[in-house]
C-alpha cells in the first residue's frame, strides 16, 4: 500500500507502478508545480508593505473567547455572504483550528451563522450534529471512531473544544441551534444505509428486497479506516459495479416521489445521495491520469454540492472549514485538480460565497512523513521570493486584509503567483506558486503557528528547518 501525494491530499493506491511514476514526477517538480509563476513585480517590497500596513487589521488573538471587536473588519469583508470558506495552510496547526473556533463563535453570536461545515464525511457530520443538537453520544468517542486514516488530523483537542462549545451554545439556545455538517464522501457510515432501508420498509415495503440486494455488501461492518482501506484495495471492476448499484438505488428512490411527507423524502434521498457519492468517488481508474484528474474534480464538486444543499435546505449561513486549496477559486495544482470547491461554490452561489485564505511565516504542524509515520515538522522563516516573507513585514503580528480593496501596488503584487506554503496531510512537499488575490477574497496572515494537539496519538519528532 503506497500513499501518493497528488496536490493537497494523499490518494491511496495499490498500484505501485503508478505510485512510483508520480513520486518521480514530484521529485522532478512536475506534479507540485502549481499555478505557473508569473514575472514578479518590480514594485519595491516596501511599497507593498506600506500599502498593506494601511489596509490590514490587527487580530487581538487567535484563541476563542473574550472580546471580538477586532473581528468587526472581517464582518465587513464577509458582507452578506451565506457561505464563508475559511482555509488553512496546513492540515494540523493549532492556530488555524483555534482561530476558526473564534471566528465561528463571533459569526454565530454577531452575524447569525448557524452551521460549521468540515472537510469530513457526511455521515461523520451527522453523528457530531446529533451530539451538538441533542447531546447524543460522546464526542471523544465519535471523533476517535470517525476521524481515522485520511481524517485523523481532525481528532484533536482544538476541534473537540469547538464541538463542545457548539453543544453548550445549543443548551443555552435550544430554539435557535447551531449545527455541524461534514461535506466529504470517503466514508459512508452504516447509519445511512439503515435510514434508507428503514424508510423504504415503512413507505414502500414492496421495494425493500430490491434495496437490500442493491446495498448488499456495502454497509460497513468494520471501523472507518479499515473500510476505506478495503474499498481502495478492491478491484476497479468491483468498485464500478458498486457505484452502479448505489446509483440504481438512488434513482429508484427518486422515482417514488415525496408522497405524504416531502421533508422525510428529501432527507432520505439526500442520505441515498451520500451513499452514492461514496461509491462513485471510488469508481475511478486511479491508474489512468485522466481518470485521476476526474476523481479529484469529482471530490471537490461533491463537497461544494453538499455545502450548497445544506445551506439551501436549512436556511443556515455556513462557515466552511477546509484547506486553502479547497476553499480557493484557483487550483494550486491544476494538473491534478482541474477545478476546486471554492470555484464550484462561486459558480453556484455567486457573491454569496466568500473565500478566506491563511498564510503563516514560520512554525510547526503535524503531517505524515515519507515513511508513513505521523510526525511533527517545524519550519523557519519563509524564503525571500515567497508571499510570506513580504506579508510578515507588515506591522501587525497577526492580521486580516481584504484582498479586493488593497491599494494598487499591493493589489498588483497579490495577483502574481509566487512560492507559498500550502501543506496537506503529508510532508515534505514543495511550495506551490500561488496568486493570493486570485485565489481568495480575504487573507489572514499569522506570524507563527504551532502543531495541533492530536488526540489518541503522539506524533514522532520530525526534522526542523531553520
Amino acid at each position: 500500500m503506497v500513499s501518493v501525494i497528488v496536490g493537497r491530499e494523499p490518494w491511496i493506491m495499490t498500484w505501485h507502478r503508478i505510485a512510483s511514476a508520480l513520486t518521480l514526477l514530484v521529485t522532478l517538480g512536475v506534479v507540485a508545480a502549481g499555478t505557473p509563476a508569473t514575472a514578479h513585480t518590480t514594485e519595491p517590497a516596501s511599497t507593498v508593505v506600506d500599502a498593506l500596513d494601511r489596509t490590514s487589521h490587527r487580530l487581538r488573538t487567535v484563541e476563542p473567547g473574550g472580546d471580538t471587536r477586532d473581528l468587526r473588519p472581517l464582518d465587513r469583508m464577509i458582507g452578506d455572504a451565506r457561505v464563508v470558506g475559511l482555509g488553512e495552510a496546513t492540515h494540523s496547526s493549532h492556530e488555524f483550528f483555534t482561530l476558526k473556533h473564534r471566528v465561528l463563535r463571533h459569526l454565530v453570536e454577531k452575524r447569525g451563522f448557524r452551521t460549521f461545515a468540515l472537510e469530513a464525511p457526511w455521515s461523520t457530520g451527522l453523528r457530531l450534529n446529533a451530539y451538538v443538537l441533542r447531546g447524543e453520544g460522546d464526542p471523544r468517542r465519535i471523533m476517535r471512531e470517525e476521524f481515522q486514516r485520511d481524517y485523523l488530523w481532525w481528532n484533536n483537542t482544538e476541534y473537540l473544544a469547538l464541538v463542545e462549545w457548539m453543544r453548550a451554545y445549543n443548551q443555552r439556545h435550544p430554539d435557535d441551534p447551531v449545527r455541524f455538517m461534514g461535506d466529504d464522501f470517503a466514508w459512508a457510515g452504516p447509519e445511512l444505509y439503515d435510514e434508507v432501508t428503514a424508510y423504504v420498509a415503512r413507505t414502500h415495503p414492496g421495494l425493500l428486497a430490491r434495496f437490500t440486494a442493491l446495498y448488499r455488501g456495502l454497509r460497513p461492518t468494520t471501523a472507518a479506516g479499515a473500510y476505506i482501506e478495503q474499498y481502495l484495495n478492491s478491484p476497479y471492476a468491483e468498485r464500478k459495479e458498486r457505484a452502479e448499484r448505489t446509483g440504481e438505488a438512488l434513482e429508484l428512490l427518486r422515482r417514488q416521489g415525496p408522497g405524504a411527507d416531502p421533508e422525510a423524502y428529501d432527507w432520505v434521498v439526500r442520505q441515498a445521495t451520500a451513499i452514492d457519492q461514496t461509491a462513485r468517488g471510488y469508481a475511478f481508474d486511479f491508474g489512468d491520469a485522466e481518470q485521476l484528474r476526474a476523481a479529484m474534480r469529482f471530490r471537490d464538486s461533491v463537497m461544494a454540492d453538499n455545502v450548497a444543499w445544506w445551506a439551501e435546505h436549512t436556511g443556515d449561513k455556513v462557515l466552511l472549514s477546509a484547506h486553502n486549496a479547497h476553499v480557493s477559486y484557483v487550483p494550486v495544482d491544476p494538473a491534478h485538480y482541474p477545478k476546486v470547491q471554492g470555484e464550484f461554490l462561486r459558480d453556484r452561489l455567486g457573491d454569496a460565497y466568500v473565500s478566506i485564505g491563511f498564510t503563516f511565516a514560520r512554525g510547526s504542524f503535524n503531517a505524515t512523513g515519507p515513511e508513513d509515520q505521523v510526525r511533527r515538522f517545524a519550519l523557519g522563516p519563509a524564503g525571500p521570493r515567497s508571499n510570506e516573507r513580504t506579508l510578515d513585514r507588515v506591522r501587525h503580528r497577526d492580521y486580516v486584509v481584504d484582498l479586493r480593496t488593497v491599494p494598487g501596488p499591493a493589489r498588483k503584487w497579490l495577483r502574481e503567483a509566487r512560492p507559498t506554503r500550502s501543506i496537506g496531510t503529508a510532508y515534505p512537499e514543495p511550495e506551490h506558486d500561488v496568486a493570493l488575490a486570485r485565489s481568495h477574497d480575504v487573507l489572514i496572515h499569522l506570524h507563527r503557528v504551532e502543531a495541533a494537539h492530536l488526540r489518541d496519538r503522539k506524533p514522532a519528532p520530525g526534522p526542523v528547518d531553520r
